[in-house]
């Protein structure tokens, strides 16, 4: 072994140099360890492309979302973001990063029945959990109520909200079956609002009635708060996940927004979503952590126009798909094209974008942004998109989409261009507004 002999000057020099580099490597550290985003995913239900300012509706059509708005200033609004026709489609496409269809989810998951998501699905709760992630939903699931199927059991370390195979207007079921005299159903063996930890059994809150539904929300956004108040003091990174029911039919606001709008209680219940989705916003903010944080806020479908029609033509409730036809369950447009806006301050330049984007395409993006693993044993649908996020890139990295409702393709995108492969009939004329190709008569009926 040689020993060199180093003056002192030399010394120091070298001193000062492992100084140096042992605070780059602190704060080199330090930054990584910031710069593994939290994800706060806000999934609005059934709002359409033109119900929000920012899209064309808000104050022009009586119902101003400033918040929102707000948000699509500060990040990146998508003008082509594309899901599937309904929402249970659409939230298992959300969640595995896939075509629906693949978990045989292409239809509307619907209590009672087997229609569940398959244990052996990965989601974007597991994949973040894995990569270190803290994990919660609060809101609606709508994957089915297979124990296996629940959010406790698919990655979520918290769940909060309605029964997993329900949807919003499950309160109505005692109403209903009393008015029909099909069934009566007592208060305590309706529908209730549930809870649940990681790998527990669910337990049950309190019953889902029609009170609790116009408020429902706000109980969302105290939980959301709190766990992102909890994960704070832990210094962990988190995903919260907040399916909120703003603006599923029927529409009942709580007591302050009613009449908020100049629209009827669509416009209400929407003004109260944007509210909900400002105290989100504010809460992270005064927790400091807004500028490591990716908030998304979109919607699953379109409006439910055709639905809430059938309680009277001119009902105020229901959204709006701006210039695109169609609704909620039908195969054109106006059914898979709506709002998403995608913020990260300092690393998504605001700004619009007319690229493809598809609800399945948050998976494999997070796993990028997160650090997180893209299952190698199945077909993943998703795209990584981080790259036009990131401003990378301008058009995205898709260009073709299909369109599923139950077994049959219907259609088929491809750039600008789609092709049907049914007759789409207005409103709802069959499963997905849609009939097979030579079996629709658009003769009025007489």
């Amino acid at each position: 072994m040689t020993w060199l002999k180093l003056w002192p000057w030399t010394r120091d020099a070298l001193a000062i140099g492992a100084s140096l580099i042992a605070q780059s490597l602190f704060v080199g550290a330090a930054f990584a360890q910031q710069s593994t985003p939290n994800i706060l995913f806000i999934l609005a239900d059934n709002i359409g492309y033109g119900d929000i300012g920012a899209y064309g509706g808000g104050e022009l059509r009586g119902s101003p979302t400033p918040r929102i708005d707000q948000l699509a200033a500060e990040g990146l609004r998508l003008t082509q973001f594309l899901v599937e026709p309904s929402c249970t489609p659409s939230r298992a496409a959300l969640m595995t990063g896939r075509y629906s269809i693949r978990s045989g989810l292409s239809l509307v998951a619907v209590a009672g029945t087997s229609i569940s998501l398959p244990a052996d699905e990965i989601t974007m709760a597991e994949m973040l959990r894995d990569a270190g992630y803290a994990t919660a939903i609060f809101g609606k699931w709508h994957l089915g109520g297979q124990i296996y199927s629940q959010p406790q059991n698919q990655g979520f370390d918290e769940f909060y909200g309605i029964p997993p195979s329900d949807t919003w207007d499950a309160f109505g079921m005692i109403r209903q079956g009393l008015q029909t005299k099909s069934v009566d159903i007592s208060l305590e063996n309706g529908p209730h609002i549930v809870e649940a930890k990681r790998g527990e059994p669910l337990t049950l809150v309190k019953p889902y009635t029609e009170e609790v539904r116009r408020g429902i929300d706000w109980e969302l956004v105290d939980h959301g708060i709190d766990f992102m108040t909890r994960q704070k003091a832990a210094g962990k990174a988190f995903f919260l996940y907040l399916p909120i029911s703003r603006t599923h039919f029927p529409n009942l606001p709580s007591k302050r927004f009613e009449g908020a709008s100049r629209i009827g209680q669509f416009g209400d219940s929407l003004m109260e979503g944007d509210a909900i989705v400002g105290t989100v916003l504010d809460a992270l903010k005064a927790l400091g952590l807004e500028e490591n944080t990716i908030v998304v806020f979109a919607s699953d479908n379109g409006p439910d126009g055709p639905g809430a029609s059938r309680f009277g033509a001119d009902m105020p409730d229901m959204g709006t798909t701006g210039p695109y036809r169609g609704a909620l369950g039908d195969v054109s447009e106006g059914a898979i094209r709506t709002a998403a806006v995608i913020r990260w301050p300092q690393m998504i330049k605001p700004r619009s974008s007319y690229a493809m984007f598809s609800i399945m395409d948050f998976f494999p993006t997070f796993a990028r942004l997160a650090g997180g693993k893209v299952p190698s044993d199945r077909p993943i649908d998703g795209i990584d998109q981080s790259d036009l996020l990131l401003g990378k890139n301008d058009t995205g990295r898709r260009e073709h989409l299909l369109t599923f409702v139950g077994s049959d393709l219907v259609s088929v995108r491809w750039k600008q261009f789609r092709a049907y492969f049914v007759d789409v009939g207005p409103g709802r004329s069959g499963p997905g507004g849609m009939m097979p190709m030579g079996e629709w008569d658009p003769a009025p009926r007489r």
